[in-house]
Formats: C-alpha cells, structure tokens, sequence
C-alpha cells in the first residue's frame, strides 16, 4: 500500500465538500465534525429540524457509536470513518428494507476504489474473504415534520486494529492492503458510490429488480453458505442461504421449506463435509 498504514489525519472538511457540493449535485449540506457521539443521533436531530435529503455528517472520532441490537462500539480517533446519511426515498414503504442492502453494494463500490475486495454479510454488515467484519451499516427510520425519512449510518474500519477495539474477528482497510488509507478520499468515494446507487434505485421507484438485486447477489457472501439465523425471541433456524426475495430478506432453506428472514443475528457456519 502507498500510504502510511497508521495514517490518522482529519477529514479536509473543505476537500469533501468541494467534491460533493458540485453544481447539479444530489449533496445538500456536507457536515464534517471533529466528534461526535453518534452521526445517526445528530443526523435525527437534523431530520426532526427540517434538513434536507442529501445531508451528510460525517467525524474524525464516534464515541458511543450504536450497531444493530443496540450493540455499542467506539474506535480510536481517525482511525475510522463514521458517517450518517439523511436519504427521503419517493418510493413505496415497503421497498425501503432495501437501503441498508444498497448501502452495502455502495461500500463495496467505493472499497473497490482503493484496491480491496469485500463481501456483504445480511443484512448489514461488510467483511472481507474470511468474513472478518470491515464495515457495519445501520439504517434508522424517523418521523420528521416533512415526512418519514431514513438515516443510514455507515462505519468503515480503516487504520484500527483488532487489539485496540478487542475484537478479533475485525479487519481493517491498512490490514487488506488497500492503496490508500486517506479517510478523506474514502468518504468522498462512499458518499460518491452511495449517491449512484441511490439514484439509480430511486428512479426506479425502489425497484430492486431494476439491477440493486443483481448487484447486491453478485458480492453476497452469505447465499450459498450454510447459516444459522437467531431471533430476538431466542429461537433459531438452521439451513442453507439461498437467495435474496424481492423485500431484501435473505432466503433459508430449512427442512423441506424455504423461509424469508426480515431480520435476526444471522451466522455464517462451517460448510458441510
């Protein structure tokens, strides 16, 4: 890799918004904080004021940052990326299970730019090959004056390491060798990557037949492999992953019967001898 693996710069808050705020551009606000107890939470607080779609907040150090279960996680500063999205799709309810998956495909997309090949794990979660965790994605659907509108929080590990978060099973841009660690080049990417994908779904009326599918199938590493999917009610179900149904949820097959999974800790298993 060409940049200093323990790189931990600022964002160029000038740089990002200069690169998104172009004329024509989707990007309405562009917020660069130095910190931040959680994107997704002042991103809310922006939606219940009236900001627009296309805002973006994004900080050089998440404190409290809040994943699925309310799982809790913070990283040391600039050595990740922490962003918060406020996206108001014009597109049937039903379909917004979709954005978390299109968050994904965006992250894979923007990895891609800076040299590293990574997989999407349903529902929410970016891992490399051997399904350590790069990236989680966390989509939020608030009331706002103006309407509903979905916050979708995206944290990519960078520089951290596992021994500084005690988590062994995380992974890192620096560790997959990627051509360039700058977090500001990243987020400029992500945000790019996102507003394409976006775009393209929304015109489509959220239709995920309209190429989202595809794409989202074409990096998924969870269709194909055995799982175990456990539920909020500690029941579990055991089987092979065998699609993505039009509503985003990942297909299992199980006995006999194939069962769409809305949600649940889904775990990748050990393939069967």
């Amino acid at each position: 890799m060409t940049d200093d693996a323990h790189d931990r710069s600022p964002l160029d808050a000038e740089a990002v918004a200069a690169a998104l705020r172009t004329p024509g551009s989707w990007w309405r606000d562009v917020r660069i904080v130095a910190e931040s107890a959680s994107t997704n939470a002042d991103l809310r607080a922006l939606a219940a004021a009236g900001a627009p779609e296309g805002t973006l907040v994004s900080t050089d150090h998440q404190t409290a940052g809040r994943g699925r279960l309310d799982r809790g996680w913070e990283t040391p500063w600039g050595s990740a990326l922490a962003t918060s999205v406020l996206l108001r799709p014009d597109v049937p309810a039903e379909r917004w299970t979709w954005l978390p998956l299109l968050t994904g495909v965006a992250v894979v997309d923007a990895l891609a730019d800076v040299g590293v090949d990574v997989l999407l794990k349903w529902p929410n979660d970016v891992v490399a090959a051997d399904d350590r965790k790069i990236a989680g994605i966390l989509l939020e659907r608030v009331e706002t004056p103006s309407g509903p509108a979905a916050v979708v929080g995206c944290g990519i590990n960078v520089t951290v390491r596992a021994d500084e978060i005690g988590v062994p099973t995380a992974v890192s841009l620096a560790d997959l060798g990627a051509t360039s660690t700058d977090r500001t080049t990243l987020l400029v990417a992500y945000a790019s990557a996102l507003e394409r994908r976006y775009a393209g779904w929304a015109a489509a009326g959220g239709d995920p037949a309209a190429g989202l599918r595809d794409a989202y199938l074409a990096v998924s590493a969870t269709v194909g492999r055995p799982v175990r999917a456990t539920f909020a009610d500690g029941s579990t179900l055991e089987g092979d992953a065998v699609g993505i149904d039009t509503g985003g949820r990942v297909e299992i097959a199980a006995a006999g019967r194939v069962s769409p999974v809305s949600a649940g800790d889904v775990v990748h298993l050990r393939p069967r001898t």
